[in-house]
């Protein structure tokens, strides 16, 4: 009985239609808002919290369900939230085991098969919790290690783990774009490239295997989306490497924080034009960032390869003091003819990333967020 006239209490009272309504304007103008094709900080930024909106959306027709008589403000509450949570659904569904896999998994024998297996560990420049993250590489031993925001602090506090590579390339900047790449294996035209900004770096180096196939590695940390500029640097960089994955004739993995979501506009566009595969369809979402907040995270650090590939393991690793956690992948060069065949670009995807790149190489500006750290 109690619930009951709780329930009465609450279906009579406006405040509680009104909190309803507004919660579910706000998640259904967060949805729709990154439909727009705007490339700018203000709209892209609501591509990261659609599995906060499915959260919120999904209390909110909870709440006029059970509480509300599906009449009035409670009818109009249901409608609008469950149009936002089936939108949001509609680009995470494809992250979850609903979905068909992608890549396929390799089912051999990882020890005679020819493998590489990747660490991906944005360390945060201002964070000093060094030895946590030598002593996850060394547990995890990745053939590839790519850290980024890595300055000089940094630079030093890994020398010691990071002898135990076969070769490295570095970048140590003071503001949090610098890289290093370390290999277990040879490399060759390992360089450090500033594709579009001269303070945004990234790493392109060809990876022998033990058996002698070659691997291209990219990794990439592009500028992060800010409410008050636009996204072109981040975007036109990304795109920019897809291109350059579209033309590639060997094997090759890009990997590192993009600074964008898994299923954003950009990174479906990535997708089509490189004709790379991303391993985490039809598995999970691996939410690496923000690693300090639970409610607030979504996957922001990725690995993404071509079809000669078959994934072996994806793992996010343990937290390292970082807001990301690193995450851990390793491949099997196979020839990948089972893979899902990615969907060919558009030629509106070619014409946007060309205008992109176009306006982002005329452009001489600072990269956003280089003041994070001070």
């Amino acid at each position: 009985m109690v619930g009951v006239k709780t329930a009465s209490r609450l279906m009579e009272c406006p405040l509680f239609s009104a909190i309803l309504v507004v919660l579910a304007a706000i998640c259904l103008l967060a949805t729709l808002l990154p439909l727009l094709p705007f490339a700018h900080g203000m709209v892209r930024s609501f591509d990261f919290g659609r599995l906060q909106v499915i959260g919120i959306g999904t209390l909110v027709v909870a709440a006029a369900l059970i509480f509300g008589d599906l009449r009035g403000a409670a009818l109009v509450a249901t409608g609008m939230a469950a149009i936002a949570v089936g939108i949001q659904l509609v680009h995470v569904l494809r992250f979850t085991p609903f979905w068909p896999r992608q890549t396929v998994g390799f089912k051999g024998d990882v020890q005679s098969a020819a493998t590489i297996s990747v660490l991906a560990c944005n360390v945060k420049q201002g964070n000093r919790d060094y030895q946590k993250v030598v002593d996850l590489v060394r547990d995890c031993k990745p053939d590839i290690a790519v850290f980024m925001e890595t300055d000089q602090g940094w630079g030093e506090a890994l020398r010691p783990c990071l002898s135990e590579f076969h070769e490295t390339v570095e970048q140590p900047q003071e503001d949090s774009y610098g890289m290093i790449l370390a290999s277990r294996y040879p490399l060759r035209d390992g360089e450090v490239r500033f594709l579009l900004n001269e303070e945004v770096p990234s790493i392109s180096c060809v990876v022998t295997l033990p058996g002698g196939r070659d691997v291209r590695v990219i990794a990439l940390h592009p500028e992060p989306p800010l409410p008050n500029r636009d996204t072109l640097g981040r975007d036109a960089e990304i795109l920019l490497v897809a291109e350059e994955a579209r033309d590639e004739k060997m094997p090759l993995i890009v990997t590192g924080d993009l600074n964008d979501v898994a299923w954003s506009r950009t990174t479906r566009r990535f997708l089509r034009i490189s004709g790379l595969l991303d391993p985490r369809q039809g598995r999970g979402l691996f939410n690496s960032f923000d690693a300090r907040y639970w409610f607030l995270r979504w996957p922001l650090d990725h690995i993404f390869h071509s079809s000669e590939f078959e994934l072996v393991t994806i793992e996010r690793q343990r937290f390292v003091g970082s807001d990301h956690f690193p995450m851990y992948y390793c491949l099997a060069l196979t020839g990948g003819g089972a893979n899902e065949a990615p969907d060919a670009p558009t030629e509106d995807d070619i014409e946007e990333a060309d205008e992109a790149i176009k306006t982002e190489k005329s452009r001489d500006r600072p990269p956003a967020g280089t003041d994070w750290e001070e």
